[in-house]
């Protein structure tokens, strides 16, 4: 169990010197027992509002693959980690069930959730954190990615979970429990995504080093050797398969677009109303109803600040805002294109201290405007809670259908006689490829691992097929072939495979 560090608590009044925080310590099953609620809650939530049997997307394909016991490897490009892939092994490797592996993740995002509050018991009261929790939870961002196998946000919690172990192991140097909070949260964000992994810890390390108040050697060694350990597998396949480390660094940059200075604020906010990938990110912004949570999130963190400096206790409010802005800061200041899960971190981060400033506002003693101020919460929230959910449920059928679409041209290229062993190349190959338990092949673009004359042989001497966007010409090897329509694309199935089909 993790020590209640001594350290100014939020809420704690103090008549002189000695005076004990007025909270409740770690360990009380009040508090622990109301975060475990916001934990279960979120995982039904999952269950419940993201429909399990939703197909794998892209990026999931290409994770599961690298462990699945039922498709071939996909290309695994430069910016991607192996921390997903290992996530997903103890169900991927023995089963090709969506579902199961839906709610497996789901139930383990719950979990790690819990954990991650609860490291900050003791430095926040149990209702901000069941607060903070609930707001990060029902994002529709967190509630979409949470039983999907992608990265994001398993940095986020871990981030958050390292930021508190962090303030409790420079605040008890016997916390034991907090060292290894710190190295093991460490080690899953490096692990999951490694660039996001350094961002995110970086006001850690620069603390650790320039500030008296957290310069502790074995927090900063322990903090330092989790990101190792986490990265040093992507270090090692780097100069094993990349090029060497700065190698993999530029080619990964070069897949994100080139990494510099492009301002995509406004692109993240168009990803607001469900949009998975923005890029390129045109159009217009979603309405103010999608978006004005967004834009109000900094306002809410800087009034955090101040109610945590008035209070005289601003130590972990900072240290979370700066986790926040520098997890957020390449997303938003360096890439040209968004994602909106490429800011989860930074949600789980600032959920905290806008907790805190939410909790703060209808909670104070003494306030004439008190009614008036949990009147408009309670109708803000209840109207967040309304527009999050709507744009869950609109993201979700779009993806379930656009996934279902891939599975119809995976059972149209079977009949048509692509079956294992198989290889597929074109547009949306990668994906096609994973329902169709074949091997993707491209000769150009960021995923390239073969040649056009790699190509024209494969398609001479296994079932091969070519798929386009519907009309779009096939490369010059398979202009003959017939082309068929398969759940809204065009395939081009070599002559040879099509001797062998039913």
């Amino acid at each position: 169990m993790l020590k209640t560090p001594n350290v100014p608590l939020l809420g704690a009044r103090r008549n002189g010197p000695t005076a004990a925080p007025a909270v409740r310590t770690l360990g009380h099953p009040a508090g622990t027992g109301l975060l475990a609620l916001v934990a279960v809650a979120f995982t039904l939530a999952q269950l419940a509002l993201v429909t399990p049997a939703m197909g794998l997307g892209w990026d999931e394909t290409v994770y599961v693959s690298q462990v699945s016991g039922h498709a071939p490897a996909a290309f695994f490009s430069a910016p991607r980690a192996r921390g997903v892939s290992v996530l997903v092994a103890p169900i991927a490797t023995w089963s090709s069930s969506t579902v199961l592996l839906r709610v497996y993740l789901a139930v383990l995002s719950g979990l790690a959730l819990f954990v991650a509050l609860r490291v900050w018991r003791g430095l926040f009261p149990a209702r901000v954190l069941a607060a903070a929790g609930a707001l990060f939870a029902t994002l529709w961002v967190t509630l979409f990615y949470g039983p999907q196998a992608m990265p994001n946000y398993w940095v986020a919690v871990g981030a958050l979970a390292c930021a508190g172990c962090f303030l409790r192991a420079t605040a008890d140097r016997a916390d034991r429990a907090a060292l290894w909070g710190i190295g093991l949260s460490a080690a899953l964000m490096t692990l999951m995504r490694p660039t996001d992994a350094v961002w995110a810890t970086l006001p850690l390390l620069v603390a650790a080093v320039a500030l008296p108040r957290w310069r502790r050697a074995r927090p900063l060694a322990v903090l330092v050797a989790g990101l190792l350990a986490g990265g040093v597998e992507w270090i090692a396949e780097a100069y094993a398969f990349y090029g060497g480390l700065g190698q993999r660094l530029d080619d990964a940059s070069r897949i994100q677009g080139g990494l510099g200075w492009n301002i995509a604020i406004l692109d993240q906010a168009r990803s607001l109303g469900g949009r998975a990938l923005c890029r390129p990110c045109t159009g217009g912004l979603p309405g103010p109803t999608t978006t004005l949570w967004w834009f109000a999130l900094p306002l809410a963190a800087a009034l955090a600040l101040v109610i945590a400096v008035r209070a005289r206790r601003p130590a972990a409010t900072v240290l979370l805002v700066a986790c926040a802005g520098t997890a957020a800061l390449p997303y938003l200041f360096m890439i040209g294109y968004a994602a909106p899960r490429f800011l989860l971190p930074a949600y789980a981060l600032l959920a905290i201290p806008v907790a805190d400033a939410v909790v703060h506002l209808v909670a104070a003693p003494g306030r004439s405007w008190r009614p008036v101020a949990v009147t408009v919460v309670a109708l803000g929230l209840a109207a967040h809670l309304a527009v999050q959910f709507a744009v869950l449920q609109t993201t979700v059928r779009r993806t379930t259908e656009a996934h279902r679409g891939w599975a119809a041209t995976a059972a149209e290229l079977h009949r048509l006689g692509v079956r294992p062993p198989c290889r597929l190349t074109g547009h949306q190959a990668i994906p096609v490829a994973f329902y169709t338990r074949c091997s993707a092949l491209a000769a150009a673009g960021h995923n390239a691992n073969a040649t056009e004359q790699g190509l024209a042989r494969a398609a001479r001497s296994l079932p091969f097929a070519v798929v386009t966007k519907p009309g779009n010409r096939p490369p010059a090897y398979a202009r003959d072939w017939t082309p068929h329509r398969a759940g809204g694309l065009d395939v081009y199935v070599s002559p040879l495979t099509g001797s062998r089909a039913p």
